[in-house]
């Protein structure tokens, strides 16, 4: 369905981007494709994006508008192609008719981005999808082909189409080097981390009316967490931070995303745990425009990733990067992908991963030092404004989209 539709320059490079994914979405990578999208044409672009016509949660079905929705503008077209999805009728993911559906729906999405690529005239196809790249490097020469890799299983896909892109964009240094060691041309390979959308942290309220726009108290040391609190069928460390602050001590903890089950889990942990009630506080899901006002009404922002080999290694998670922008002091787990991007002391207090004992120390820490979140929280939002921008990361894929061309 075509959402809108805005006047482009007949000059501008056109840059379709293919995406098996449904939007709106309530998982981070919607808001990612999303901003991004808009960044590349902010940098001079004339941008398509296909996203697949799949099932959605009641919830989002609602959305009208998924421009409004995730808070960017429509400066960019967005369509959906049709695919087979019956993944919402599978109640068990795990089994073996589940993966049958999840690539039938796949390989029907990837057939229609084939078909529909045949009528498009695009100098660029950039897509997070290997399998589409793959298919479509068929027929499409490799110098209008981008990959921008977020994960890696050394699989067959990813393995060929390494090879039949033009341009690798990878989220992470070691995922760059997988891709080299896999066959990939080091000379198009560029790190591109995730980021922030600039403009969504400009003029934000200081914590006191954050909390009361929101209706939390003042009083209390909010330490705060915003995401999924899975991926991928992987827990995300938000139990470890349970195990740290429940007991009766002055802290409150604020989640704020989902899903629903998990979070009334963690609940029962945390009471378990002696952790009161009122110091419990759950959002849910919201939209993403709200998220920084959620940001600045905690003390504290968390990543208590485990150390996994994805999350070691793979992960770029944008709450980094939102957190950072905030203006908010960050404890995260010590993780080769997270010291990418920031410093122990400098622009968040690390810990070893999966030691609860250490992050309480971090969380103490920070709680009876306002002088050092200041400090790190002012750090670590230049740092992100100085080099965690999409329009920044844009402009750089977008120079070396134009020189690929």
């Amino acid at each position: 369905m075509r959402q809108r539709r805005v006047p482009t320059k007949r000059y501008a490079m056109k840059l379709l981007y293919i995406a098996n994914a449904r939007i709106p979405t309530e998982k981070a990578h919607g808001l990612q494709i999303m901003q991004n999208c808009e960044a590349f044409a902010d940098a001079g672009a004339d941008v398509t994006l296909w996203a697949a016509a799949r099932h959605n949660t009641p919830e989002l079905r609602s959305v009208r508008d998924s421009f409004a929705h995730y808070g960017v503008q429509p400066k960019f077209r967005l369509l959906r192609l049709p695919c087979i999805d019956l993944m919402p009728f599978v109640p068990d993911r795990a089994d073996a008719l589940a993966r049958l559906i999840f690539w039938l729906q796949m390989a029907t999405f990837a057939l229609s981005a084939l078909i529909a690529s045949r009528f498009a005239r695009a100098d660029v196809i950039y897509s997070r999808d290997a399998a589409v790249l793959l298919l479509l490097s068929v027929v499409t020469p490799r110098r209008k082909l981008a990959y921008e890799a977020h994960t890696w299983n050394g699989g067959i896909l990813e393995r060929h189409a390494l090879r039949r892109v033009g341009s690798i964009f990878t989220t992470t240094r070691k995922l760059a080097d997988d891709a080299i060691a896999a066959g990939a041309d080091a000379a198009r390979v560029q790190v591109a981390h995730d980021g922030i959308r600039a403009g969504r942290f400009a003029n934000l309220p200081d914590r006191d009316a954050a909390r009361r726009e929101i209706g939390w108290t003042t009083q209390k040391f909010v330490v705060g967490y915003v995401g999924r609190l899975h991926t991928m069928g992987m827990d995300k460390g938000v139990g470890l931070l349970v195990e740290a602050i429940a007991q009766p001590s002055g802290f409150a903890l604020a989640l704020v995303g989902g899903p629903d089950d998990m979070a009334a889990a963690l609940r029962e942990q945390w009471r378990a745990r002696g952790g009161a009630d009122a110091d419990f506080l759950y959002a849910g899901h919201i939209p993403a425009e709200r998220v920084p006002l959620y940001l600045r009404a905690f003390d504290v922002c968390a990543m208590p990733l485990p150390y996994t080999e994805h999350f070691a290694h793979y992960a770029s998670p944008m709450k980094l990067f939102e957190y950072m922008a905030a203006a908010r002091p960050l404890v995260a787990s010590d993780l080769p992908s997270t010291r990418e991007v920031v410093t122990d002391g400098d622009t968040a207090l690390l810990y070893p991963a999966g030691d609860a004992a250490a992050l309480r120390i971090a969380l103490d820490r920070l709680r009876v030092d306002p002088v050092l979140r200041g400090e790190l929280a002012a750090h670590a939002r230049a740092l992100a404004f100085e080099r965690y921008t999409w329009d920044a990361r844009a402009a750089m894929i977008m120079k070396v989209l134009r020189a690929a061309c």
